[in-house]
């Protein structure tokens, strides 16, 4: 049986380099988490974020598994947790830009291009 490249390359690394690639690749994948799966790993059962975020359980649980999310309320699931959200913008052509404004405190309570009817 031959070796791939990759097996062969593999074989070439030092322990010290292995290692050091092994911990960047666990830290790439960390990066990127579901919404359940940093919940988690913050070490946060659903019911205390629930207590939290004001709502039930399940709630939290549907809102897990939710694809579109306002991002009042993805700031305020991050903030449960003890962090605080940011938006980059990534383009091919430049670096990346912080978006500032769209995921601020101030931003989130504020209704923006809607038309409310008199009352």
């Amino acid at each position: 049986m031959t070796m791939t490249n990759l097996e062969r390359i593999r074989k070439g690394l030092s322990p010290a380099r292995r290692k050091k690639i092994e911990a960047r690749a666990a830290q790439l994948v960390a990066e990127e988490m579901t919404l359940q799966e940093l919940r988690q790993a913050r070490k946060l059962t659903q019911v205390r974020m629930a207590k939290a975020l004001g709502i039930t359980q399940d709630g939290v649980s549907r809102l897990e598994k939710r694809s579109d999310l306002l991002l009042s309320t993805l700031r305020k699931s991050v903030q449960a947790m003890g962090g605080t959200l940011s938006l980059v913008a990534e383009f091919p052509d430049r670096d990346p830009v912080v978006l500032s404004g769209i995921a601020d405190d101030a931003a989130g309570d504020k209704v923006v291009g809607r038309r409310h009817a008199p009352a």
